[in-house]
């Protein structure tokens, strides 16, 4: 089992094992994590860091290797993750759909549509996600205009920082 510096902030968890294992490697893994596969200990430890070993000791394992998997690819990508990440916009998992939606935004992702939909999720953590991610991807700011009014602040800030984003691209 090699070192895994488990005990480092994702980006550098991630960094460590593209330099062990090649970009290509932690971009085809994190995308079967993705679609509910098992990639083994090692590699969950590698993207999931500290929290991997309650996973590894027993507890559940619900959504977090897809979320973890998700996650990876905000610091390892190729472009064969596209269409994992646009479906991931549709996950079951709230916190899936979030980070989805964050590396769509990181990637420049043509998924204005998918957002979109993001834009009426029931979690406002989504929503919010949503919406700064058309700030980097959408050309539509009269598009998060019914988000100013949501009853989340987080929402609201997210949407005005959308439509900032959207208006400083035009």
């Amino acid at each position: 089992m090699p070192d895994i510096p488990t005990d480092l902030p994702p980006e550098k968890r991630i960094a460590a094992a593209i330099a062990e294992l090649g970009e290509d490697a932690v971009v085809l893994r994190s995308l079967s994590l993705i679609a509910g596969n098992n990639e083994g200990e090692d590699f969950l430890l590698w993207v999931g860091g500290d929290h991997a070993q309650g996973i590894l000791d027993g507890a559940p394992v619900l959504y977090w290797p897809e979320l973890w998997g998700t996650r990876a690819l905000l610091y390892a990508w190729n472009d064969t993750a596209a269409p994992a990440v646009t479906a991931a916009l549709q996950n079951q998992a709230w916190r899936v759909r979030e980070m989805a939606a964050r590396v769509a935004a990181t990637r420049k992702l043509p998924v204005q549509a998918e957002l979109h939909e993001l834009l009426t999720d029931e979690v406002a953590r989504v929503r919010a996600a949503a919406a700064r991610a058309l700030g980097e991807v959408g050309d539509d700011p009269d598009a998060l205009a019914p988000l100013l009014r949501d009853p989340e602040i987080d929402v609201r800030r997210a949407a005005q920082q959308g439509i900032a984003g959207i208006r400083a691209t035009r």
